[in-house]
Order: C-alpha cells, then sequence, then structure tokens
C-alpha cells in the first residue's frame, strides 16, 4: 500500500490559551496554573510517527496526555469521532489501532498519543477505500437501516470494521463497548453478522503489518516530556529516577484522571513499548503473566486453564477496554472493585515486584493494605503475577446492574476443592465487599474439611457476616452485597447438584 507523507500543520490563526488546551481542560479555572501551564512550560518536544488513515503523519508532543480523540478533532479536523463520555464507556470516539501484532478497537478519548508512536490508526474518515467505495461495515449499516441520529454510527462502523478485519463473530461481545440510545441493536447485529464473510478491503490488510519508524526526542540538553522503555531493565531504571512519576500502561484508568479529574500527572512513562512485560509463560509448576499482558490477550490464556476466570474478563469492561487495560494496571491501582484480583487471590497468586535491581514476591492477598493504600514502595511497580498450575476448580460470578461493560457491586471467587465428598481446601476472595480485594477467610473456615452438602453451605452461610461489614453505596446497600455473596456460595452447590444457574439461559 502507497504510504502517503504529511506533517501536522500549524493552526491557521493564533489560538487562545483555552483553544489550545485539549477540550478536556478547557473548563479549567484559570486560578490553576500548575495544570493550565504544563501545556506551555515545555520548552522540548518529542516527535512521534504514525499511520492515519494510510498517511505516514508526524507530531511533535510537547504534552504527553493530550487524548489521540482531542487532536484528531481540534488537530486534523477528523470530526467523525466523537465525544462521548469522555471516559471510555460509550464508544463514540472509538478508532482502529493496527500493528503487525493485529487491530484493535480502542477509545480515543482516553488514549494517549505518545501512546499510537509506530502504530497505524484509522478513523471512520478511513474506512472507505481511496476511489471511495465505502467499507462493507458502512454499506452494512446502510442496507440493514442500523442508524438513526448517526452520533453513535461512527463508531460502531469502527468497532464493525475492526471486528470484520480479525474474523470475530461474537458480536454480541465485540459491540458491547458501543452504545446506542435511539436505534436498537438489532439491526446493528444484523449488519455484522451480514459481512462475515466479505473479504477485508485491500486498503485495511496492509495496516496489520505496517513497520513504521518511531519518533525521536528533540529536547535540546532537557529531559523529554516523557518516557518510553524499551524494556523491564530500561523501566526499573526510570522509575526509581523518578519515584514520584506516572506508569501508563493501557491509561483505561489513568485517562479519567485527565480527562474527568483534570489532573497533571507530573513525569510519566509509557509501558506500551516493554514487550518483555507483556509475556505470558507456562510451565509445569506456574502460569507467570506479566504486568503489560492486556485482558484481550489474557482470557484465551484463562479459557485453557480456568474457563470461570475467562468469562469474567469477557464482561471485563469493553473490547476497547480488554483491548488496553492491563492485569497489571488493574492489580496496581488497587481498587477494591477490581474485578482480577478475586480471581487471582482465589487461585492463590503471587504478585512480583521490582524496584531498580531489587525483586520481591508476596502473596497478592497481601499487598492489599487498605482503601488505596497498597504494599508497594516509591519507584517500586508490579512486574507480574505468577498463578500456581492446579486443576480447574474455580469459581467465578461478577453481579452488577447492567450484564455487558460495568463495574461489580460484587465479585466472588470460589476456589474448592472436593475430594471424597468434603471439601478438601478452599479459597473464597471478593470485591466489592471491602475496602480492599478480601479473602472470606471465616468462610474458607467454615467450610474446610466439612461435607460437601447443602447443610454444610447452610452452616457456613452466617460466616459471611465475621468476614466483611460492606458499606452502601450507589451501586448496591450493604444488606444487598452481604447476601449477594451468601448467595454465591450457595449458586455453587445449585450447579453441583445439576441445576440451571446461567442467567442468560432463556428456557420456558
Amino acid at each position: 500500500m502507497e504510504k502517503r507523507e504529511s506533517t501536522c500543520k500549524k493552526p491557521k490563526r493564533p489560538l487562545s490559551c483555552g483553544q489550545f488546551l485539549p477540550r478536556s481542560l478547557r473548563r479549567i479555572d484559570s486560578a490553576q496554573p500548575e495544570v493550565i501551564n504544563r501545556v506551555t512550560r515545555r520548552a522540548y518536544n518529542m516527535e512521534i510517527t504514525f499511520l492515519l488513515n494510510g498517511e505516514t503523519t508526524r507530531v511533535s508532543v510537547s504534552d504527553p496526555t493530550v487524548t489521540l480523540l482531542d487532536w484528531l478533532r481540534e488537530d486534523r479536523g477528523l470530526t467523525g469521532t466523537k465525544e462521548g463520555c469522555n471516559e471510555g464507556d460509550c464508544g463514540a470516539c472509538t478508532v482502529m489501532v493496527a500493528d503487525p501484532q493485529g487491530a484493535r478497537a480502542l477509545n480515543a478519548c482516553i488514549l494517549f498519543l505518545p501512546q499510537i508512536d509506530g502504530k497505524a490508526v484509522t478513523t471512520v474518515e478511513g474506512l472507505a477505500a481511496p476511489d471511495g467505495t465505502p467499507h462493507p461495515a458502512q454499506n452494512a449499516l446502510v442496507t440493514h437501516h442500523g442508524s438513526q441520529c448517526g452520533f453513535c454510527t461512527p463508531g460502531f462502523a469502527v468497532s464493525m470494521a475492526t471486528t470484520h478485519a480479525n474474523g470475530a463473530t461474537d458480536h454480541d461481545d465485540q459491540l458491547a463497548g458501543n452504545l446506542c440510545r435511539c436505534t436498537g441493536y438489532v439491526p446493528i447485529l444484523r449488519a455484522a453478522k451480514s459481512i462475515e464473510n466479505a473479504p477485508v478491503p485491500p486498503h485495511i490488510k496492509p495496516l496489520f503489518g505496517s513497520e513504521i519508524s518511531r519518533g525521536e526526542a528533540d529536547s535540546r540538553g532537557a529531559e523529554p516530556p516523557y518516557a518510553h522503555p524499551e524494556t523491564i531493565d530500561a523501566l526499573a531504571e526510570w522509575y526509581a529516577a523518578h519515584p514520584k512519576g506516572t506508569l501508563i500502561a493501557g491509561a483505561t484508568d489513568v485517562g479519567l484522571w485527565v480527562t474527568k479529574q483534570h489532573r497533571s500527572l507530573g513525569p510519566v512513562a509509557f509501558l506500551n513499548r516493554c514487550a518483555d512485560l507483556q509475556e505470558i509463560s507456562i510451565n509445569d509448576s506456574e502460569i507467570r503473566i506479566g504486568a503489560g499482558v492486556t485482558l484481550r490477550d489474557l482470557r484465551p490464556v484463562m479459557a485453557r486453564y480456568h474457563p470461570a476466570f475467562a468469562e469474567m474478563i469477557r464482561r471485563y469492561g469493553s473490547e476497547q477496554v480488554r483491548g488496553a487495560a492491563t492485569i497489571g494496571g488493574n492489580i496496581a491501582n488497587g481498587s477494591p472493585i477490581g474485578d482480577s484480583p478475586p480471581a487471582l487471590i482465589a487461585l492463590g497468586a503471587t504478585l512480583h515486584l521490582r524496584h531498580e535491581n531489587t525483586r520481591r514476591s508476596l502473596p497478592l492477598e497481601d499487598f492489599f493494605i487498605e482503601y488505596g493504600k497498597q504494599d508497594r514502595a516509591p519507584g517500586e511497580f508490579v512486574e507480574a503475577v505468577s498463578i500456581p498450575r492446579q486443576p480447574d476448580t474455580l469459581h467465578v460470578y461478577k453481579l452488577s446492574k447492567r450484564f455487558d461493560q460495568d463495574i461489580s457491586a460484587v465479585c466472588g471467587a470460589f476456589n474448592l476443592v472436593i475430594e471424597n465428598g468434603r471439601v478438601a481446601s478452599a479459597r473464597i476472595a471478593f470485591g466489592g465487599m471491602a475496602g480492599t480485594p478480601k479473602r472470606a477467610s471465616q468462610v474458607e473456615a467454615a467450610l474446610t474439611g466439612q461435607p460437601w452438602t447443602e447443610a454444610t453451605v447452610d452452616a457456613a452461610i452466617d460466616a459471611f457476616a465475621r468476614d466483611f461489614d460492606p458499606l452502601s453505596d450507589m451501586r448496591a446497600s450493604a444488606q444487598y452485597r452481604l447476601k449477594s455473596a451468601q448467595n454465591m456460595l450457595r449458586r455453587i452447590m445449585a450447579e453441583h447438584l445439576g441445576h440451571r444457574t446461567n442467567v442468560l439461559e432463556v428456557r420456558p
């Protein structure tokens, strides 16, 4: 494919300070100069290079936290990519990001410019062929009446085009991160299904294998505005020198610090180039998962070894979020409602931390001290998490108001080993029941060594109240959370007895 070169053009007229800032910062009061001036006080740039709709594009980046969405709309005039929620929930800002590893649909609103260095970005304006022939996804949306007001349609079209390029057919999952408030999903899903056998357009295929030279620093003797380490060793060296810096992997959480909280992040390091942080190694004793492994890449691995964990990952955010969010980020932010820690704790996972050349390991449950506090020193980062190899006895249940793309009210993980009709061992962990992800030690004790019967389950129910004193908030009341956690244990017994418990099953 011919690569047409362009450069980032200067605006035709002078911009005011408010115009120059990303849209997400324009509402900040001028009494906060430490935030506003973060854009203008830089005396140096770093250049990034990427393909934008087939054209080689070079951009000098002085502020590493300008989002791709803001840059597309305000600098390039590509307004087909919409700003809806500005937090990665609605999919109106979806773009296709491709590299030799394949294509992903990502949310441009929480994707920072340095994260696309060396990649190929396709917006809705780039879906059609150079001669104007619409992409099959665009034709299908017209044919099947998949658009009414049209605000969400560009995001749907890009998600469908990415799904089509990857040969995926699980359209309910692939499109769960794109919200439509007026068309209705049936015609959209019909459109997606109708193009399953259509060939991938010739101008889309080459993007997957594009090797694009990355940008270089133009620091003029000063420290660059951000770091982009290539290895774990380089990351360790930078973070030790900048212990108050911010590490950015997928930005599915950090992105909201900028777009919603209007925070200045200080020195930042982007981790997406650390290939050795994105490795999964499996041997006879453990499954070791690098902190930079995305939830999208983790899911098929867990499907082989612990299917219940993989099923929970299917409901972890959206395809756009899973394609960016990392296992290390989900652990390191210490959220009490992070969905991966309960399953990992129930599996007996070990967390591996690093500070410069010093490494240490600890049981994952010991990492979480209290709300907002983890056992991690300044300059220390999550390097990997490992799971002991074991027979699969894991049950994971995610309870939320929406089935797809919602934050858990309660997430429970039960690893019960039943031998000769008795509970030989029990590891049970919950998210959403305390200020941190937490084991249910009293429930475990009530089950271990007991016959695996309904009577044992009934006797263990009261132990939940000794383990947890949950809070009431907008997602659920304390009473609801406690009862739901108890019912998850009853659900395991019901499944053991052969009852149908899947809420998605339709039966007369």
